[in-house]
């Protein structure tokens, strides 16, 4: 199976939380998995960060180096992302959330978050 991690879980992921379900776990330590994570989780913790609306250390770069580390795949943005994102109904304001919303129907992934919203758009999901 093909997913696609939500920025928090990555967070949590190199942060050791707790708050990381069971069910995400096993999906991110599983070889049979193919795990993904977004330039735009990246753009999105820089943002935050440099707003000091988050606190991780080592920001952005930390974030892009530990992707390696945990043998994730680096995703782009592609334009179908983007004119997918304009035919999303207006279920979620969160502009990153949305264009996550819109790799994963684009292809074919299964979004992990704690993000209930997510689900509303008809996408896999699971937390």
């Amino acid at each position: 199976m093909k997913y696609l991690l939500d920025t928090h879980v990555v967070l949590w992921l190199f942060e050791g939380s707790e708050k990381l379900s069971k069910k995400a776990q096993e999906i991110i330590f599983n070889d049979e998995s193919e795990v993904y994570v977004s330039i735009i989780s990246a753009w999105e913790v820089a943002i935050k960060v440099s707003l000091n609306k988050l606190d991780f250390a080592g920001g952005s770069e930390l974030l892009l180096a530990s992707i390696n580390d945990y043998d994730m795949k680096m995703l782009g943005i592609k334009g179908d992302y983007i004119t997918t994102v304009e035919k999303l109904p207006y279920i979620h304001r969160d502009p990153f959330d949305r264009l996550l919303v819109s790799t994963a129907m684009v292809d074919d992934l299964i979004v992990v978050s704690s993000d209930e919203n997510i689900q509303k758009y008809g996408v896999p999901w699971v937390w």
